[in-house]
């Protein structure tokens, strides 16, 4: 009779990745953002918006270049990696990027601010079940708001030019502060969007993207339309929300008019796309508050 194999030979089953399922939530959060319409001046599944550079597809080869570092910066956070480590993750994801759009920036002010949230995910071991509402951002903000602030600044970085001409904070700032911004405004809007259009998560995603609009200093809106496209495009989205929102007879036909104005206009508020990305990620994430 043949002696039965040692119990070291039999290799083990492997056990589900977290770090894997936290890259593939960010992922999907990106992808829903591109599958909202209409977002005014923004990329869709439906149009390129002020865009001639890009388009759905480009967006979908991006995402899908980002999801091994996602990963990493899932794993890194869990390691509890300092700032450094995650820059240095992050620069590659941004080469991946590049490469899989032939040089276009889709994602890089969410590989920033996702990449952030990735991480603390990882740290606070997110998925088992839903983390307490505010802990990602609280995380981000407790362990890396010196190290965002005090990081390289891009000199030539349309969003660094942006920041120093016209004296706002930006997406370091917002990351830094722990997104108070994705908390005050853009989780609340997708709820309230929910209410307003029970059973249609795109008009959600729709509120909460011209809530964004309305509240953030984006240097996106800025570095494009200077300070009068700036505050066109956070009038005209607090003007639709005041008109009520998704929730008004006619909405859809409202936001594309107001989607056709901003691409008139050339604007595209790049800054409110990428919150809503985290946004969506916190709320798979998080418990409601």
């Amino acid at each position: 009779m043949n002696a039965a194999l040692p119990l070291r030979s039999v290799p083990p089953r492997p056990l589900p990745c977290r770090a894997e399922a936290i890259a593939a939530q960010a992922v999907a959060a990106l992808r829903l953002e591109v599958a909202t319409y209409p977002k005014p001046g923004l990329v869709s599944h439906v149009d390129s918006g002020s865009h001639d550079d890009m388009d759905a597809a480009t967006f979908a080869a991006s995402a899908a270049a980002l999801e091994p570092f996602f990963a990493d910066l899932a794993r890194a956070g869990a390691e509890g990696r300092d700032m450094d480590h995650l820059r240095g993750i992050g620069l590659a994801a941004e080469a991946a990027m590049r490469a899989a759009t032939g040089g276009v920036n889709t994602h890089r002010g969410a590989i920033f601010g996702l990449g952030l949230l990735v991480s603390a995910a990882g740290a606070l071991g997110a998925g088992a079940k839903p983390l307490p509402p505010g802990s990602l951002g609280a995380h981000v903000r407790a362990r890396h708001a010196k190290k965002i602030l005090d990081g390289p600044v891009l000199l030539h970085a349309p969003g660094a030019r942006a920041r120093r001409r016209h004296g706002v904070g930006g997406a370091p700032a917002e990351a830094a502060a722990g997104f108070p911004t994705l908390y005050r405004v853009g989780l609340p809007a997708l709820r309230r969007g929910a209410r307003l259009r029970p059973g249609d998560a795109e008009a959600a995603r729709v509120e909460a993207c011209l809530a964004l609009v309305a509240a953030l200093e984006d240097t996106n809106l800025l570095h494009r339309g200077g300070a009068d496209g700036y505050r066109f495009a956070r009038a005209a989205a607090a003007a639709f929300l005041a008109g009520g929102g998704v929730g008004q007879a006619g909405w859809r036909g409202a936001a594309e008019m107001l989607h056709h104005a901003f691409v008139a206009r050339r604007l595209s508020p790049g800054g409110a796309a990428d919150l809503l990305a985290m946004s969506l990620f916190v709320q798979g994430l998080e418990a409601a508050a």
